[in-house]
């Protein structure tokens, strides 16, 4: 009975991407050999110093509740992150740490989108940006990319769909699902852009900051605009780049008045998030770092073999992604058989391999690969792929 649902709730949709990996999972469970590629999840161990940090956590007794916002510890370490992982200024006092950076981004959209507001989302987006929006009550802007630039769009294009009614711009690099990956030039253009347009705020998601295939270091535009520091939050955490997804950790920082409204927001929602995972956090951001640069040459490895693979296959074809460990795949000569992307990744399920079909990215006529998981894995989806469409 949905008149029992508020309209809020009515506006949105489930998680295409939390549905296809449900359906896998199912269907491992009834006998049937799947591959997921559906999830971004790093296979990797959580490192050894980590897992220790939680042991220690409950061995003294750090089960209780810590502040609503997060612990000063977890604040401090996070400050240290930004500055030198994002080459961000951060005071922990404009810092929050929430259960995941999906809650932060959550948190900013709807403590900030009223009626009528318009977020500008470049597309293909990650699933969750536009449902986040919706919630909340406002409009979805889409600002379009293509895979021939690299899925990045040009301060020119953002500054032709910005109105007076524009809050926010959601900026994802290196982004999920295309990897696209935003060099210093164009963010500085999109700063230009924005000091034309003071009522709008940026959301930068930097959470695969360390999966950057380019050569170069991370970009981040809190850093390079540090001018319009009251106008960015950004949104980190340990989950991708430490591979702590089930820790539910993210960390974000901002103006201190959205700050506050996010933790007023986390006050009356989740609460603080597991004390336990905040002693590990602050252990992931303050201990070793140096595996980070080998776990990204192996997804370099994976993302090559992934693309090669992909590209041999007659009628799909994929640009290489510079970040992240996704590719995103145009599929368009298969849509006549197919009629729709939706019908095509039910049919490479049947066959035994897990996708995303790129419109619920808001793309089309293609499907998203996660290369989280080990080559010989990789090789093998690719196969059955290729049998699927032979």
């Amino acid at each position: 009975m949905t008149g029992q649902l508020s309209q809020a709730l009515q506006r949105i949709e489930a998680s295409p991407t939390t549905a296809m990996t449900d359906r896998a999972t199912e269907l491992r469970e009834q006998g049937k050999d799947i591959i997921s590629l559906s999830v971004g999840e790093p296979d990797f161990a959580t490192p050894r110093h980590v897992i220790e940090a939680a042991k220690a956590a409950l061995d003294a007794g750090k089960t209780k509740y810590t502040p609503v916002t997060g612990t000063l510890d977890l604040k401090k370490a996070a400050a240290l992150h930004f500055e030198r992982d994002l080459g961000i200024a951060a005071d922990p006092a404009n810092i929050i740490i929430s259960a995941g950076g999906k809650q932060a981004l959550f948190e900013a959209i709807v403590a900030t989108v009223s009626e009528g507001d318009e977020v500008i989302v470049p597309s293909p987006w990650w699933v969750s940006y536009p449902q986040m929006v919706r919630f909340a009550g406002g409009s979805v802007v889409p600002l379009r990319t293509h895979a021939s630039r690299n899925f990045r769009f040009d301060p020119g294009e953002l500054a032709s769909l910005i109105t007076p009614r524009t809050n926010w711009v959601m900026l994802n690099s290196p982004g999920n699902p295309t990897g696209a990956v935003y060099p210093s030039d164009m963010l500085l253009g999109i700063g230009e852009v924005l000091r034309r347009h003071p009522q709008v705020m940026v959301l930068s998601d930097d959470i695969y900051a360390p999966l950057n295939y380019t050569g170069e270091p991370h970009e981040s535009l809190a850093a390079l605009c540090p001018d319009l520091a009251d106008r960015i939050c950004t949104v980190s955490g340990v989950s991708k780049s430490h591979a702590m997804t089930g820790f539910r950790i993210g960390v974000a920082h901002g103006p201190k008045w959205l700050i506050d409204a996010m933790g007023k927001l986390q006050s009356n929602s989740s609460g603080n998030p597991s004390s336990v995972s905040q002693a590990a956090a602050v252990a992931a951001f303050e201990g070793p770092q140096d595996f980070l640069w080998q776990w990204r040459e192996i997804f370099r490895k994976r993302r090559d073999l992934v693309v090669e693979g992909i590209n041999a296959i007659g009628g799909l074809s994929t640009p290489t992604p510079d970040g992240a460990f996704y590719v995103f795949v145009d599929a368009s000569d298969w849509m006549d058989r197919f009629k729709t992307d939706n019908a095509l990744a039910l049919h490479l399920l049947e066959h035994g391999v897990a996708v995303v079909a790129a419109s619920a990215f808001g793309g089309k006529d293609g499907f998203r690969i996660s290369f989280a998981t080990d080559e010989v894995t990789l090789e093998k989806a690719i196969a059955r792929i290729a049998g699927a469409l032979s």
